[in-house]
């Protein structure tokens, strides 16, 4: 998928839309909840950026509620399972709505039934990270590095199965190499082991290793992007040496199935207005992440097409959860 905004289309959209905003019973008349399966970290940053911006316009508070759990699952099946009056939204990932379907056999919600999607809020780039005295300076060398030593480099990432090592896992797939999979639990425990050369290779999130590689404490090979991050166009793409590899990591916000079709027309037209907040955009490009803003309906086909895309690198890597 190519990253381009989509905010002018949205907005487009909100605005057409606008005479479907009859307000069933002057909706919201009470706090909504935004439900986050994660703990702290991009996710609830987004989240409650967003939040805040589209608060003020509703009237209403947007309480940001964190529930981790199960790779994001807890948090999704209580959205999920939630009353559909617009009371109870969610934010969700790549993780919880793309992947997690093909390496939990035993997932508690239908990522594509049980969800009302409203907008595509970000995409974020993963990178591609070495340490800083590592043998290869390019994604080439790299790859012909691996090729040469089949299952002698071990690659880190966040956790099994997270979006990361899966990045890891289609590079590999790509590329015809063999590197060894070392889970850690979260980013700051992977970018230890890289940092201290614990680990020689890593996938993580591009706002998670940047911050090291412009201090010149470790080297991104390649972004996995299929573009240049404007926040450090000097790093090429990883897909400039393997054509058509791209692994984002993205955020959008869901309701439960069942929402009446006006309030989620009046919540993506917000979550829109939100996203085009100088603050927001501001953060937004500190963390390397770009702002989407997708309809409904264009939001829900990319779910199921990454779901569709993830499953068979999860199925071919053998990756499963219990």
């Amino acid at each position: 998928m190519k990253i381009i905004p989509k905010l002018a289309a949205a907005c487009a959209f909100a605005l057409a839309s606008v005479p479907a905003l009859a307000q069933q019973a002057g909706y919201p008349t009470q706090p909504i909840r935004l439900i986050v399966p994660f703990s702290a970290g991009t996710s609830d940053t987004i989240a409650r950026l967003v939040g805040t911006e589209m608060s003020k316009a509703l009237g209403q508070p947007i309480v940001v509620e964190n529930r981790p759990g199960a790779g994001g699952n807890v948090g999704s099946e209580t959205c999920a399972r939630a009353t559909p009056d617009g009371y109870t939204i969610c934010l969700g990932t790549i993780s919880s709505h793309a992947i997690n379907p093909a390496i939990y056999p035993k997932i508690p919600y239908n990522n594509l039934k049980d969800f009302a999607p409203i907008t595509q809020l970000a995409a974020q780039p993963n990178a591609l990270a070495v340490t800083e005295d590592f043998p290869a300076k390019n994604v080439s060398e790299l790859v012909a590095l691996l090729r040469a030593k089949p299952g002698e480099y071990n690659f880190g990432s966040s956790g099994v199965g997270t979006s990361v090592h899966l990045a890891g896992a289609l590079f590999s797939q790509l590329t015809g190499t063999q590197m060894e999979h070392v889970p850690y639990r979260g980013s700051g425990q992977l970018m230890t082991a890289l940092l201290t050369g614990e680990l020689p290779i890593a996938f993580d999130n591009f706002s998670s290793a940047w911050p090291f590689a412009r201090d010149n404490k470790l080297r991104i090979l390649g972004v996995t992007s299929l573009q240049r991050v404007p926040t450090a166009p000097d790093i090429p793409t990883v897909a400039e040496t393997v054509p058509g590899f791209e692994s984002l990591s993205w955020h959008g916000l869901f309701a439960p199935a069942g929402v009446p079709q006006p309030i989620i027309e009046l919540l993506h037209k917000e979550a829109v207005a939100a996203l085009n907040q100088p603050n927001v955009q501001a953060r937004f490009k500190d963390l390397g992440i770009t702002p989407v803003g997708s309809t409904p309906q264009e939001f829900g086909a990319f779910v199921a097409s990454e779901t569709q895309r993830w499953g068979k690198v999860a199925q071919q890597a053998k990756i499963s959860l219990d």
